[in-house]
């Protein structure tokens, strides 16, 4: 009996919507993470691009927990000697929701060129309008 290593092209790729209104960050990113990888699916094989495309809708009204709005910090460098910058979770909420997002999955995908490709196919929008309608996404519950 052999390992099914799935190929590049042999893979179907699904899109979904996600409303992410009222959700905790934490457990949203590790869902969306899961899906984009293809965690979810039988045919997942690590070096290969399995998963599926994620529309999140309503970035702005999800939720942290604790005294993560304030605690939280979010750190940047413009590569000068004292150049590193921090913003706050609830400044950076404000005014990029999406950022929040993309962040949190961003750090829990793998860090390398299939990472970065993985990201590509995550859609973040802070509003509840998206342009994806002819994909003809699935809504996904959590």
């Amino acid at each position: 009996m052999k390992t099914y290593m799935a190929k590049k092209g042999q893979v179907e790729q699904k899109w979904y919507v996600i409303d992410a209104d009222g959700l905790i960050l934490g457990r949203l990113a590790s869902r969306v993470a899961s899906i984009v990888r293809g965690k979810n699916k039988p045919i997942f094989t690590p070096h290969v691009d399995t998963g599926d495309n994620i529309v999140i809708l309503n970035a702005e009204k999800v939720r942290l927990t604790g005294r993560k709005l304030d605690g939280k910090k979010y750190y940047h460098h413009s590569g000068y000697p004292g150049g590193i910058k921090e913003i706050p979770a609830r400044k950076l909420l404000q005014e990029k929701p999406e950022e929040v997002l993309r962040h949190a999955i961003w750090g829990m995908l793998p860090h390398t060129k299939l990472g970065r490709k993985l990201l590509k196919k995550v859609k973040i929008y802070a509003g509840n309008a998206h342009p994806h309608t002819a994909q003809k996404p699935e809504i996904l519950e959590f």
